[in-house]
């Protein structure tokens, strides 16, 4: 079986009296996509949230490989290993692709910072963004200033400044919104490249997407987990296909 980048077990999230994620367990393994869908309402939004730690768990347990997280913010879990994206693009508008993806990897640096030293001259950082920007298809773009690039260039972008953190699983909440088809595509083809050697969570409405790229899916409803397996396995799962797919959102 492929290692466990992240294991989560028996989350909660109350917010007053609403459980918005109620009893969630899942695993996620190093190698594989794991998408997680659901109608609107569902929890998936939460879910990502109390995994990458931008919101505090109410119960459960949240460990990255042998580490227990569940406590530490997202600082911290960045350091452990989790990267993630999020629904609104989050660049550097005003300066080059390059740069962005610089400031990124520099983050995740452990050098201390030097007095008197630029930090275009770690030349290390400097490979590690190129490495990124490499990897996501934009190695062409890096002197380009990042806002005036398209919406799915700047997917491409956050995808590589996440990169460049090195994480152990990557978060991705969403990166398909708002794209045209074409666009969408080449997006595709970058996400499916990030589970080399890493994890991907994946939560995305675009079931064609889904289905293309998940090697597992977790089927959200009213906070709770109502399916889990392997994507055919899910599909004639006629619980989920009450719940969700068979109303018509695939």
């Amino acid at each position: 079986m492929p290692e466990i980048a992240l294991r989560a077990g028996a989350l909660e999230k109350r917010f007053g009296g609403l459980r918005a994620v109620s009893e969630v367990s899942l695993d996620v393994r190093i190698g594989e996509i794991h998408a997680v869908i659901g109608p609107n309402g569902a929890g998936k939004s939460t879910l990502i949230n109390l995994l990458s730690g931008d919101l505090p768990v109410t119960s459960g347990t949240i460990t990255i490989g042998d580490h227990d997280v569940t406590r530490l913010g997202p600082d911290r879990r960045g350091l452990a290993g989790v990267g993630r994206s999020y629904q609104k693009t989050t660049i550097f508008p005003q300066s080059t692709v390059f740069e962005n993806v610089r400031l990124a990897a520099q983050a995740r640096s452990q050098k201390p910072l030097r007095m008197f030293t630029h930090a275009l001259a770690d030349d290390s950082v400097n490979l590690h963004a190129r490495g990124a920007l490499q990897k996501v298809g934009l190695e062409h773009r890096a002197d380009a200033v990042a806002g005036f690039m398209s919406h799915g260039e700047q997917r491409q972008l956050e995808i590589a400044m996440v990169l460049a953190t090195d994480p152990v699983i990557i978060l991705l909440d969403e990166p398909l919104a708002g794209m045209g088809q074409s666009e969408a595509l080449g997006v595709i083809q970058v996400i499916r490249s990030l589970k080399d050697g890493r994890a991907v969570l994946l939560v995305e409405h675009d079931m064609d997407a889904v289905f293309a790229l998940a090697d597992r899916l977790t089927v959200m409803a009213d906070g709770r987990v109502i399916g889990s397996g392997a994507p055919e396995e899910v599909r004639n799962d006629p619980a989920v296909r009450a719940a969700y797919l068979g109303h018509g959102d695939h």
